[in-house]
């Protein structure tokens, strides 16, 4: 696609965008977001089943690159749309989802939004007509088109204890009127109302199985799925009627992925979404789920996403792991004693310092990233050594990324120069200038790793271009344009695991003085309170003492908190068939979890917002810099016992009290989970932001700072963790805007 094509379609000015977006209630965000992620704003793109044509009008007013078309089986639905929406880049057709609607290899891509468990539900009930709808779709697909579903995920049928309320509402009939425990009896006698045999056993709850969590409700016993089928649709009183007549889920999440293997699908992402205002106001604290034995179970995901991209047949769709092989000599362990404490620290290493290459350019007034996207990353598929990501997503093995290579004896400007001829096809003659990007380090915790960024304004390029010879396997990915602010929001609703590329792009924005774009994560509301009594200012934080704490020790004395491991990758097609064999090198802790937590401590005063930082030492960054302090965020790597969200979340309030002496009054998802560094470890980081309502002397201290303050000195943000709760909360907040207004105050002046 031209560059012609971008500036004729370009209508309004970022305002104008920002107040479509502000008049859509937050499930329409986070569909449009989660679409757009992997859509990549340009294209055709197919809607289907889009009912009243609300959200294809929605991706097409903020997409105006994108051509969508809806499609519906009501002719009376198609007329009233094209009534009502007219855009130069959307059209409305009559079609049936499950039916060949285009042609072949067409579409670009394809979403379904909570319709195919009406093509389930509509045809008795069957299962498989999902299936059937699903391979005539990826007929309707390019090569590398992407296939995205957005609807629900059946979780078993395990028998659980479901805890109603019955003062909520009258004890009666009326789906408007009755309590929840009250409509659920209504809904086990007439769900799946279309079926000969509508409705389904239940009992009611013995005393002995479980505790009851408060008065006045009632407990059912029940499987999971239908728990589920109940949970999801509770509210929706009014139209309950045809809710009843509706199966929500007819695949759990394995039979998704394989379905998309099967039908030549390479999984980019699958993982369970959960809507937070839904969570908040509709679940927790208002129903329970608990194992007949009376251990609590997660509250159900409000919806599920699966994206496939569509791949030729010589081309991989899954790694799995193999059987173990001796010491590649590529990675390294080094262990560091604390002359302090005689603590013993673990640190990876790797030879040469990470170089990412962010390619960007200017188009109507919008800026453009070059990424790498479906990258292989082999080692986030490696078998599970110990939990689950704790939000119930799948790792994949494919990612978008910045372009990056390793900087050897070169200088820094031939490197880039090169990596950008190799990956991107970009001549020297294309580049208009290079601008420094952060230095940081991504999980300094544990691994010596250190990324410097390069921000390289390029000639502008659409162009897609396919990547070879870069890693062993089938694919080295593709390169394409992927507009600034886009990216950022894919980030804040988890259509993003891959930190660095979100880290550059705010670097790149705050640097040209643009603002960000609004915030579509979980809303953070902050109650006003009194200053925090250490507050310091980053120039103040600067001139602190130095410390050398580190002294190297030999791996007899390591405490083995890191395990380095080397395994066989077997990289497999749709069929189940061998492609690429490689071995690599990856780290993972021996006791604890792949899963960490990363917060942002949040507090307000007045109109300033403020950021708890720990003044930490970390052998990663001796090694780098000489010296061993280093302000971070507060992050754990959590238990392997701890396996879901909410557990998560009451382990980390109590590490926060009993190491920091803080109490927190709320806590806030910020944004999607990350993948630090994915070709080294499977980590997976969950970012949290939480409000502190007291604070008292803790083993640990926190040192304040305004969150306005941090975000104008990011090059002293050198932990990558702390990099990245600074910047999503500062955007949260409304910080980020204002600063970037200040800075682009100051630049025009």
């Amino acid at each position: 696609m031209g560059r012609d094509r971008y500036e004729r379609q370009h209508r309004g000015d970022r305002g104008a965008y920002e107040r479509y977006l502000a008049g859509m209630d937050a499930s329409m965000r986070q569909k449009v977001a989660l679409t757009a992620a992997h859509l990549l704003c340009q294209g055709r793109v197919a809607d289907m089943g889009m009912g009243s044509g609300t959200g294809s009008e929605a991706l097409a007013s903020l997409y105006p690159d994108l051509d969508v078309v809806g499609v519906d089986v009501n002719e009376t639905t198609v007329a009233i749309a094209q009534e009502r929406y007219a855009l130069d880049n959307l059209s409305f057709v009559v079609g049936d989802i499950a039916e060949p609607v285009f042609e072949a290899r067409s579409l670009d891509a394809i979403l379904n939004s909570s319709v195919l468990h009406h093509v389930t539900s509509f045809n008795d009930y069957d299962h498989e007509a999902a299936e059937r709808a699903l391979a005539v779709q990826v007929g309707q697909l390019r090569d590398n088109g992407v296939l995205i579903v957005r609807d629900f995920v059946d979780p078993g049928d395990t028998e659980v204890v479901l805890e109603l309320p019955t003062d909520d509402g009258a004890d009666s009939d009326d789906p408007a009127a009755c309590s929840t425990a009250r409509l659920f009896e209504r809904f086990a006698v007439e769900y799946r109302s279309l079926a000969a045999r509508p409705g389904f056993p239940f009992r009611v709850a013995d005393a002995g199985e479980g505790e009851v969590s408060r008065p006045d409700t009632k407990r059912y016993v029940l499987t999971h799925k239908l728990a589920t089928e109940f949970l999801l649709r509770k509210d929706y009183r009014a139209d309950w009627e045809s809710e009843l007549q509706e199966e929500y889920s007819y695949f759990n999440q394995r039979q998704f992925e394989e379905l998309f293997a099967r039908l030549g699908l390479r999984v980019v992402a699958s993982t369970p979404i959960r809507n937070p205002w839904i969570v908040r106001h509709r679940l927790r604290g208002k129903v329970e789920l608990r194992s007949l034995a009376g251990a609590p179970i997660e509250l159900p995901p409000t919806n599920y996403i699966i994206v496939g991209e569509k791949v030729t047949p010589d081309q991989g769709v899954k790694f799995v792991e193999h059987a173990p092989v001796p010491a590649l000599a590529y990675l390294s362990m080094r262990h560091y004693r604390d002359r302090r404490n005689g603590a013993v620290r673990d640190l990876v290493q790797r030879p040469n310092r990470t170089v990412d290459v962010l390619p960007w350019f200017s188009s109507s007034g919008d800026v453009f990233v070059l990424a790498r996207m479906s990258y292989p990353r082999p080692v986030l598929q490696c078998h599970p050594r110990g939990p689950s990501p704790i939000d119930g997503s799948s790792p994949v093995g494919y990612v978008s990324e910045p372009l990056n290579v390793l900087q050897t004896d070169q200088p820094l400007g031939q490197t880039v120069e090169d990596a950008l001829r190799r990956c991107a096809e970009i001549d020297p003659a294309q580049i208009v200038a290079f601008r420094a990007g952060g230095t940081y380090y991504p999980s300094p915790g544990g691994i010596r790793e250190e990324v410097r960024a390069s921000l390289v304004e390029v000639e502008p390029s659409f162009v897609t271009k396919r990547l070879c010879d870069l890693s062993p396997f089938s694919t080295s990915g593709v390169v394409r344009a992927i507009e600034a602010r886009q990216l950022l929001r894919a980030a804040q609703v988890g259509g993003l695991p891959d930190a660095r590329l979100e880290l550059n792009v705010y670097d790149l924005l705050l640097q040209l003085g643009i603002k960000p774009g609004p915030w579509i994560g979980e809303v953070i509301v902050l109650g006003d309170g009194v200053a925090p009594s250490r507050v310091a200012r980053f120039d103040e934080l600067h001139e602190r003492p130095p410390r050398r704490v580190f002294e190297k020790v030999g791996a007899g004395c390591s405490t083995e908190f890191l395990e380095l491991h080397g395994s066989e990758f077997a990289e497999l097609d749709h069929e189940g068939n061998e492609l690429h064999r490689q071995a690599l090198e990856f780290v993972t802790p021996k006791a604890l979890s792949c899963n960490t937590i990363a917060v942002a401590i949040l507090r307000r005063a007045g109109d300033v917002v403020y950021l708890g930082l720990d003044d930490d030492d970390l052998p990663a960054a001796q090694c780098f810099n000489g010296n061993s302090e280093l302000l971070v965020a507060p992050a754990w790597r959590l238990p392997r016992d701890i396996t879901s969200l909410t557990p998560a979340r009451e382990w980390i309030l109590e590490r926060l009290r009993n190491e920091y002496g803080v109490e927190c009054s709320d806590v806030w998802e910020l944004g999607g989970r990350y993948h630090p560094s994915p070709g080294l470890t499977p980590e997976v980081v969950f970012p949290l932001a939480v409000e502190v309502a007291h604070e008292d002397a803790g083993a640990r201290t926190l040192t304040w700072v305004s969150v306005a303050d941090a975000v104008s000195h990011l090059g002293a943000l050198l932990d990558g963790h702390l990099r990245v709760v600074a910047l999503r909360a500062s955007h949260a907040l409304g910080v980020l805007e204002q600063q970037t207004g200040c800075l682009l105050r100051q630049i025009n002046d």
